[in-house]
């Protein structure tokens, strides 16, 4: 089987009980032939960290967050100083990394599989309701045999092969591919709901070049109609004299008489 790079976002751990049960979750990922990177754990890089992870989440297929304590605050207060304002009793928090990983991840359409220690404070990304299922579960490698873990997490690594690095998008399983419907006609189209272009579009070649002629044949008509309809007197007329030679200074303008061949009194010099 293929082996694919998932991306493992998981904080420095504190005690040995965590870093036994991080451990037994990578063990059980290469045993799917599945190999966890985790910046700072197995993978370095000399890139500012948000730059190493963006770098190393383009070549996974997948993310798997687990998120352990951090935090603890025996007693606190929420929404300080305002009406809102609540009591917190034994509050555990995870590393913000968490937080920002997976919604990184998320931007990418990476497969998600959040894997939540029991007892942490449910927030942000790590509450149930979205589109990702969060696992609680007690820091024991039993765990991870539960029908539960192994149904969530086959679900998870089919979208993990299915998934292509660096495109986004996840193949879909191969199989017939339906056809994609035909497009729809001219008699299907409401031209209510369509533009000059689209119009045009529809149009086949014969139908496009008739349509033309009509219009051509519309306004060229509509041009004749108005040239006939411009009453006789509103039509522009010749500039009187716009014709006449210009006379020199001290000339005397005579009128012109017309001749008839061989009329008397010509001259016939």
């Amino acid at each position: 089987m293929e082996e694919k790079l998932v991306f493992v976002s998981v904080g420095g751990t504190a005690t040995a009980e965590q870093e036994s049960f991080v451990r037994s979750i990578e063990d059980r990922l290469r045993s799917e032939s599945l190999i966890p990177k985790t910046v700072g754990r197995n993978t370095f890089s000399a890139d500012a960290p948000l730059k190493a992870i963006t770098e190393l989440m383009e070549k996974c297929s997948g993310i798997v967050v687990i998120a352990l304590e951090r935090s603890y605050f025996p007693s606190g207060l929420e929404r300080r100083g305002g009406p809102r304002q609540g009591t917190l009793v034994e509050t555990r928090l995870p590393t913000p990394w968490n937080h920002i990983e997976a919604a990184m991840a998320y931007a990418k359409h990476l497969p998600l599989l959040v894997i939540v220690e029991d007892g942490l404070k449910a927030e942000g990304l790590l509450e149930q309701g979205y589109d990702w299922y969060v696992q609680k579960l007690p820091l024991a490698e039993a765990a991870l045999g539960s029908n539960e873990f192994n149904g969530v997490l086959a679900d998870w690594k089919e979208k993990v092969l299915a998934f292509q690095p660096g495109a986004g998008t996840v193949v879909p399983a191969a199989g017939p591919v339906a056809p994609s419907p035909p497009p729809p006609t001219l008699r299907e189209l409401n031209p209510a709901d369509l533009s000059v272009r689209d119009l045009l579009g529809a149009l086949r070649p014969v139908q496009l070049w008739s349509v033309t002629i009509a219009l051509a044949g519309l306004l060229a008509g509509a041009f004749s109609l108005g040239a006939r309809l411009l009453p006789f007197g509103d039509r522009p007329k010749p500039v009187q004299g716009a014709l006449r030679p210009t006379l020199a200074p001290g000339a005397v303008e005579r009128p012109c008489r017309s001749f008839l061949p061989d009329t008397p009194g010509r001259s016939s010099a």
